[in-house]
């Protein structure tokens, strides 16, 4: 089930660049298990990616515990649960990382192989992925 989570990413990140807003309601949140299972998805997606020798080499000189935790409260804003986002804007967060679409896409994936570990079912996971897509405009360099 990992390829169309996958094709609908890449194709939601190619079409889509303005900012959505918060949704209204909740359902996702619930979808992905609330804090605790945003929070195991992030972990699993950030170990996903410290294996990953594609993107591995950009998460080197970070503080991975406030990542972690900017993560988690990014995805619980962005699936509509009761959090804040206390981060720097993406522009800001990821200016000077030369971060490129291939980059990008790595990173997806390894959302995609935290959540289906989880058990995220895949049109919950469709649905945080096009929450997610717009903000591909900001962090990849140009």
């Amino acid at each position: 089930m990992r390829l169309p989570s996958l094709l609908l990413a890449l194709l939601l990140t190619a079409c889509t660049s303005a900012p959505l807003p918060p949704p209204k309601d909740d359902s996702l949140y619930r979808g992905l298990g609330e804090l605790p299972g945003i929070t195991r998805i992030v972990e699993g997606m950030l170990l996903n990616a410290a294996r990953n020798p594609r993107i591995t080499h950009h998460f080197d000189d970070i503080d991975i515990e406030r990542l972690r935790d900017k993560l988690v409260e990014q995805i619980c804003v962005e699936a509509g649960g009761p959090c804040e986002y206390t981060g720097d804007s993406m522009e800001e967060s990821h200016k000077g990382l030369n971060i490129d679409r291939g980059d990008f896409n790595a990173l997806v994936e390894d959302l995609i192989d935290a959540m289906e570990a989880e058990g995220v079912a895949v049109p919950v996971q469709n649905r945080l992925l096009a929450r997610l897509a717009p903000m591909r405009e900001q962090i990849i360099e140009r």
